[in-house]
């Protein structure tokens, strides 16, 4: 029936908590959408991981050789080895350069998660060297044994920085874990794609003429790549907080709207209900019934009549006289309440078993099909209104209005079906079937019809 943004569902519930190992470099978006604080828990043991700085390289190639050579070092004395990719396609190119070089390894990719698991879980044993995309098999812990620790615990490698510090932090985490030894390191180079996007071109240039394709491992680089990771995070966090700040909008609407909805599902008193539709519809038919173009705002009896007899009242009701050159804001209270004391009328005709049923179940599905096309409606809203930003206009405060006069008339408009429903609904009594038959079976509801073909 709708749809609702990840922050606005997780805020439906009193209470939240969460826990994960990377939240502190996102304590500021937890704390400005949810009003959590994150709190850091000291590990079980210390960590004894040595988390060594970057390799950075002015070009892509040798920092690719540079890593393979580092692999085979490190696989020659047996070490376990988690290389993390960005991507499918990096994890292939590094595979390619591991066969060239002989190193039988793992690759854990989006083409073979069935394994992931089992994968993961092996890729702490000695000898093993496993490659993974984005760091996938989390929730798999890699335990190593006595014999492994010996050699230095899990060596993880990272081909390029992602553009999380999070996603860093997940792949560093997978070593040294409850006090055991480990390593890691990122082998960087400045046609990364964090790097080409943020990086000063003078800095690329200045390495590989004082470097060449020997690496640079200097703390600047590193504050360098992590400023550029922190510009991302902020921005992605904007975008975030923007489609948060347009879905507050529906999500007020979408309390409205569930609340009503809730009373007519369980059986909660309809009078405010049924009060409200009689009184939007004869708001809606009023102003139906000035003039086109007409700016007094009262209206005409000739279009008045047109437009409430006889799918509103039977014709005749209305006294034309009465109503000639009218406000709309004078005749809408009693337009609602003739029309309401028609449906009153018509309401004692009905079985009493069934009146509330039928009640209920008409106004709920004209709530429903109004609200689904709203919901549409605004969704085309939201896709064009940034549109509006080129001509100076904020396009969220855009929004905010005529979402709102939206729904207003998403809302007149269920109030005007349903009362047009309900007072031209016909009770059709079905017949109960012979005594003794085959079918025996029991007398149904019922059935509900209207002239207007709204179903039963």
């Amino acid at each position: 029936m709708a749809t609702i943004t990840y922050q606005n569902f997780f805020r439906l519930f009193k209470k939240l908590a969460g826990m994960t190992g990377t939240a502190k470099t996102e304590e500021e978006e937890f704390h400005e959408i949810y009003n959590m604080h994150v709190v850091c828990i000291p590990t079980n043991v210390p960590v004894i991981r040595e988390d060594a700085l970057d390799f950075v390289y002015a070009r892509k190639e040798p920092k690719l050789k540079a890593l393979i050579k580092e692999v085979e070092e490190r696989h020659a004395k047996g070490q376990p080895i988690l290389i993390g990719t960005v991507s499918v396609e990096s994890s292939e190119e590094i595979s390619e350069l591991l066969t060239q070089a002989g190193l039988p390894h793992e690759v854990l990719n989006a083409k073979n998660h069935a394994r992931e698991a089992e994968i993961i879980a092996h890729s702490g044993e000695k000898g093993h060297i496993t490659l993974a995309t984005n760091m996938a098999g989390r929730g798999t812990d890699i335990k190593i044994n006595d014999e492994v620790r010996a050699l230095g615990g899990l060596c993880v490698f990272g081909t390029e920085r992602h553009e999380s510090r999070r996603i860093d932090n997940q792949l560093r985490g997978r070593s040294g874990r409850q006090g055991d030894p480990g390593f890691s390191r990122f082998y960087v180079s400045f046609e990364d794609t964090l790097l080409v996007r943020f990086a000063a071109d003078n800095m690329k240039q200045y390495i590989d003429k004082n470097f060449g394709d020997e690496p640079l491992e200097a703390k600047m680089v590193t504050n360098v790549i992590t400023g550029a990771q922190k510009r991302i995070e902020g921005q992605n966090f904007d975008t975030r907080k923007a489609l948060l700040d347009y879905d507050d909008v529906l999500a007020k609407q979408r309390q409205i709207v569930y609340d009503r909805r809730d009373t007519i599902l369980l059986g909660g008193k309809m009078d405010d209900i049924i009060s409200d539709i009689f009184s939007l519809t004869g708001q809606f038919l009023a102003e139906k019934s000035v003039p086109l173009g007409s700016t007094s705002n009262t209206v005409s009896s000739e279009l008045l009549i047109k437009t409430v007899e006889p799918r509103f009242l039977e014709a005749g009701t209305l006294d034309p006289k009465l109503f000639e050159d009218c406000p709309v804001d004078d005749i809408a209270p009693d337009l609602g309440d003739i029309i309401y004391a028609r449906y009153v009328r018509l309401r004692r005709t009905w079985p009493a078993e069934a009146a509330d049923e039928i009640e209920r179940s008409l106004i709920l599905r004209c709530l429903d099909n109004n609200w689904t096309k709203h919901i549409d409606t605004m969704s085309r809203l939201r896709e064009a209104i940034h549109l509006r930003s080129y001509a100076n206009v904020n396009p969220l405060q855009d929004y905010v209005n005529e979402g709102a006069n939206l729904f207003r008339e998403c809302l007149s408009l269920s109030a005007v079906d349903a009362v047009l429903n309900l007072v031209n609904v016909k009770i059709t009594p079905v017949e109960q079937p012979p005594e003794g038959s085959e079918n025996g079976a029991e007398p149904t509801q019922p059935q509900a019809n209207n002239s207007n073909g709204e179903g039963k």
